[in-house]
């Protein structure tokens, strides 16, 4: 939830302190919320064992709950964070406790558990949304941006191809488009290196895995949006920090970026 200043505590009378009045962070988005067409989606996901690598983050605990509701076989939270795959895992238990799941402990960076829980698995669809995504902190540390994006979407990948997953779906950022700091280039990267290994697919007959690439820019609440930190900012009294004051910013919902991961899965190629 944002909060907006109400009321002579907002006008900073009184005593100083902040009046703050909760507002749902989409009403900011200024439109209404799209909803795609979820058939093919529902197609390709019923059945089938989905891999949600980063499975405890915004975009990926998202892509859990949407996922659970398409009647997969099984889901498998791949996640490094112990307390994030907890929260998720709980959560299904709660709200989505028939369907089948596995709260796997891993990291991306690490080859041999990877390849260990492709092996014990076996998913038809890869779902990868691991990665570091906070500029200052990736630019701060380099070697774990690296480690984390570029060659840990190229372990993912590289387990896909060969233990035949249907599709992967790498979830990248519009900062890869000329990247200007490490976390654009990391995942540019990463981009590179799933588009080297379809157009060897390509080459191929097409066949084995198919790889695709999902960009997003500004996704309102997640870990990497701009939006929690208006939100400490406000709640403290202010000021906000913005980059220059004719910047513009282009919104959607973590909803509408799942749903638009899904769906890029889903289409014919």
């Amino acid at each position: 939830m944002l909060h907006l200043l109400t009321g002579a505590e907002g006008r900073g009378e009184g005593d100083g302190r902040q009046d703050v009045q909760p507002i749902a962070v989409e009403d900011l988005l200024g439109r209404p919320q799209r909803v795609l067409d979820r058939r093919a989606v529902t197609q390709l996901i019923g059945g089938s064992c989905v891999l949600i690598t980063g499975a405890g983050g915004t975009i990926g605990s998202e892509l859990v709950r949407q996922v659970a509701a398409l009647g997969p076989a099984l889901i498998v939270l791949f996640e490094q964070s112990e307390h994030a795959l907890y929260q998720i895992d709980m959560e299904l238990a709660e709200h989505a406790p028939t369907v089948p799941r596995i709260a796997h402990l891993g990291d991306v960076r690490n080859a041999e558990a990877v390849e260990h829980a492709f092996a014990q698995y076996h998913p038809d669809i890869v779902l990868h949304a691991a990665a570091y995504k906070h500029v200052p902190l990736v630019e701060a540390n380099v070697g774990e941006g690296v480690l984390t994006n570029a060659i840990g979407t190229q372990i993912v990948a590289n387990a896909c191809r060969h233990h035949h997953v249907a599709v992967m779906v790498m979830i990248s950022t519009d900062k890869a488009v000329n990247p200007t700091n490490v976390m654009g280039a990391t995942k540019r990267v990463a981009e590179m290196v799933c588009q080297s290994l379809d157009l060897d697919r390509s080459a191929g007959g097409n066949a084995g895995t198919q790889f695709v690439t999902v960009r997003f820019g500004n996704v309102l609440g997640s870990s990497g949006s701009v939006v929690p930190l208006f939100q400490r900012q406000l709640g403290s009294g202010g000021p906000l920090t913005v980059t220059h004051p004719d910047v513009t910013r282009f919104f959607m919902t973590t909803r509408e970026a799942v749903e638009l991961i899904l769906q890029a899965a889903a289409m014919p190629r």
